[in-house]
């Protein structure tokens, strides 16, 4: 499958017309036509729905326009990696991070970096820890900020020096926004709003020494920025590390940490036997060095 056909197919995916995209792509419409039926005909399904002025995608060519994405990219990442083996200090590294205190840190740390190697642009890409790892797996992205625990087998990792502490988020005129801390008792029947990780669910009902299925959750997350806006409508408590929140305090919220207290720490990590451009490879001996 040529990849220049990935790029005709995305491109009418993404315009919805062949004719507008034959301009976008400097062809003729009838060699765009072709391409689109020959891709067809080799995947066996059909992709697009044909109207008299507007091409939609099957529930196929969905699926399909995701996979094509992913291919795309990885390859055009492939491409300047490849490219920056030419350069000393050019390219681009491209970072998974996690929203917490490190959020702060990230910031200092590429400006240090880039004062070392102007050259180098970088890709920041925030998510949760599964998301980033699925990146990190699939080659998306070349290394991840993330909040432990880690997989030993699958990663190597620098651990950083930042700790984040959980609690709870809450409107401010909340009763319980009173408390200096908040204990088991406080929270085992309130309406939970929880980080999606199935790990780190299992982990805080491990701390307060319940099944999950006996807590009130309301609903989960994976960032919190959502999550805010349903605690502010009086919907529900987020359970999060302090980072996450103090990132992006609201006047309308404030953050309750656990009692007793419950800390995580950081990693940067990357894919174990993953060959790096040049730029990435010295961005982690920068990591490297600096906290160690």
């Amino acid at each position: 499958m040529d990849v220049r056909v990935l790029r005709y197919f995305l491109t009418v995916a993404k315009v919805g017309n062949i004719t507008k995209a034959a301009e976008i792509l400097h062809i003729t419409q009838p060699t765009l036509s072709r391409q689109l039926m020959d891709l067809e005909e080799e995947l066996g399904t059909g992709l697009f729905i044909r109207g008299k002025r507007q091409i939609t995608l099957t529930d196929s060519g969905l699926l399909f326009q995701q996979r094509a994405k992913e291919i795309v990219a990885l390859l055009d990442k492939t491409e300047r990696d490849l490219a920056e083996q030419k350069e000393l200090v050019g390219g681009v590294v491209s970072i998974g991070c996690v929203e917490s205190s490190v959020s702060r840190a990230l910031p200092k740390l590429l400006e240090e970096f880039s004062n070392r190697h102007p050259k180098v642009q970088y890709e920041i890409y925030s998510a949760d820890g599964d998301d980033i790892r699925e990146k990190l797996d699939r080659g998306n992205i070349d290394i991840g900020i993330l909040l432990e625990p880690i997989e030993a087998a699958k990663y190597d990792y620098i651990r950083l020096p930042y700790q984040e502490k959980w609690g709870i988020l809450m409107r401010r005129d909340d009763p319980l926004a009173q408390k200096i801390s908040i204990g088991i008792e406080d929270i085992l029947s309130l309406p939970l709003i929880l980080p999606r990780r199935t790990l780190v669910q299992n982990e805080i009902t491990s701390w307060l020494g319940v099944e999950n299925g006996s807590l009130c959750i309301f609903a989960s997350h994976n960032l919190l920025t959502n999550a805010m806006l349903l605690v502010e409508q009086k919907l529900g408590y987020a359970i999060c590390v302090s980072g996450s929140y103090t990132i992006r305090e609201s006047e309308q919220t404030c953050f309750v940490p656990f009692e007793p207290e419950r800390t995580t720490g950081h990693v940067l990590a990357w894919k174990k036997n993953n060959l790096f451009s040049t730029a990435t490879a010295r961005f982690i001996q920068f990591i490297k060095d600096t906290y160690h």
